[in-house]
């Protein structure tokens, strides 16, 4: 095989070649809105802390929600669910459309859109990356799946920004909304266009508060997820809302406009591509564990990096480091949830997945434009930098527990997982 054929392999699969076509159309709509979104705040209010707030109501709902929303995913088709909350995202953002191009926009109601988004998002996140199992024919090529979903991300992360920055400053943020709605119809229709022959794992049905409960000590018990999940809590609270504080940094450290900030979320966009992309080549997930701890590190080092520079072409270089470490930190610790849960808990366990990466990213973005109100961006990033480093640290001083215990989780047949 191939290097380009190993790195693409689970697009042999039909379903999952239909998914990633029309996932990646809609991701550099979606990355358009997240500019157009932060811009259109930072321009109506110019508040860090109203920053914080919007980042805050679009993601909680990821914490609040995520158990029931796991026990939901494995109780229901994920294949329909996914067909619905694709549906109503494309609903959100045409209305973000409507509000921006008709210079009506309030901040309530942004606010009040992010958090109809998160609620959407609180089940399509685990739903999607349940899902992913039942698109893929051959059951080892789930890790090259998983890569190429980090890859689309990252992609569309680079291309999203960069074209909502030109956007932005040409014609308005609301045009960006509107892109981002029409990019929906590419995954739903790639959706609708799937013929799904690998049936979903279901557990018996009890009372949800059980399930909840059940998958919770699953969790808790393991030492390799909960200990992942815990490491991927701290560095989306403490380093995924760095996003938060970019217009900040594009507007009052770095002199610039929306075109700054679209080039600074595109440079980080660069890092995580590189970093998924070295994931695709991967056979296996041998070497991951500790990877993990590095990347968590290196996430820190640059946070910090970054803060103290004050000119634009140094930050555009210190950015790729940051997105490479959370990347690599992040696609690991899903890669390796998902090869060592048991498919039935693969909800549940998904469903924490999302409480500890989407859903502590709300309370980074609220204490972050809290932080930079009083103390300003710079040592806010310096400080959400240094906690990455104590994190991985703590993840380090874990290593050897972690590897132990997913040894004797169903992926450790594998061979994955060296001792």
């Amino acid at each position: 095989m191939s290097n380009l054929a190993l790195a693409v392999r689970a697009l042999r699969s039909r379903n999952y070649r239909l998914f990633f076509t029309g996932q990646i159309v809609s991701l550099v709509g979606t990355w358009m809105t997240r500019i157009a979104t932060s811009w259109l705040v930072y321009r109506l209010t110019g508040s860090a802390v109203l920053l914080g707030v919007v980042g805050f109501a679009g993601q909680i709902p990821n914490f609040l929600l995520g158990p029931i929303a796991g026990v939901w995913v494995d109780r229901w088709d994920r294949h329909r669910t996914l067909v619905w909350t694709q549906s109503l995202s494309m609903i959100q953002s045409f209305a973000l459309a409507y509000l921006a191009l008709t210079n009506t926009a309030k901040i309530w109601e942004i606010i009040a859109l992010a958090l109809f988004q998160g609620l959407i998002n609180a089940l399509d996140m685990p739903t999607r990356q349940s899902f992913v199992i039942q698109m893929v024919d051959r059951r080892e090529d789930l890790l090259n799946a998983i890569a190429l979903n980090g890859t689309m991300v990252n992609s569309a992360s680079l291309v999203g920004p960069a074209i909502a920055g030109v956007v932005v400053g040409a014609f308005g943020e609301g045009y960006c909304f509107l892109i981002d709605g029409v990019s929906y119809c590419a995954v739903i229709i790639s959706l609708l266009a799937m013929r799904i022959t690998i049936a979903q794992a279901r557990a018996p049905q009890r009372e949800i508060m059980h399930e909840i409960e059940e998958g919770w000590r699953y969790v808790r018990q393991s030492p390799a997820i909960s200990s992942i999940l815990t490491n991927l809590g701290l560095v989306s609270m403490f380093a995924f809302p760095y996003a938060t504080l970019m217009p900040l940094f594009a507007a009052q450290v770095l002199h610039g406009g929306a075109n700054t900030l679209g080039f600074l979320t595109a440079a980080v966009g660069v890092g995580a591509l590189i970093g998924t992309v070295t994931l695709t080549m991967r056979k296996n997930v041998d070497g991951l564990a500790p990877r993990i701890g590095f990347a968590t590190a290196l996430a820190g080092v640059a946070s910090i990096a970054f803060g103290f520079s004050n000119h634009a072409w140094l930050s555009i270089l210190i950015l790729p480091f940051l997105g490479f470490g959370m990347m690599q930190q992040m696609a690991p610790s899903n890669t390796i949830l998902q090869t060592i849960v048991h498919d039935e808990k693969r909800g549940r366990v998904m469903s924490f997945y999302g409480m500890a990466f989407l859903g502590m990213v709300p309370f980074g973005s609220l204490l972050t434009g809290f932080l930079a109100s009083r103390f300003g961006a710079p040592r806010t990033m310096m400080f959400n930098g240094a906690v990455c480093v104590l994190a991985s640290l703590l993840y380090a001083r874990r290593l050897p527990a972690i590897q132990k215990d997913a040894g004797r989780k169903p992926g450790g047949r594998l061979k994955a997982w060296p001792h």
